[in-house]
């Protein structure tokens, strides 16, 4: 999938999670994408988190990614 495309999907997830009451959104927004994200979606994002080129990632998404899981 490309780049842009994975860094709107999860910011979306990110937005939505932003207006939820707690203190707990960025497991949420992690919750989501481990939930219903293919694998190699997840792998994708991670990478790009990791290698630096996910620059168009909102704070919350970029929180979160300390919780998603990569795939086994």
């Amino acid at each position: 999938m490309s780049p842009d495309k994975l860094i709107y999907m999860a910011n979306q997830i990110a937005t939505f999670f932003e207006t939820q009451p707690g203190s707990d959104q960025a497991e949420h927004v992690a919750d989501h994408l481990n939930d219903f994200w293919e694998p190699r979606m997840r792998v994708q994002l991670l990478a790009m988190v990791a290698s630096g080129e996910a620059e168009g990632l909102r704070p919350l998404a970029r929180a979160a990614m300390a919780h998603v899981r990569a795939p086994a």
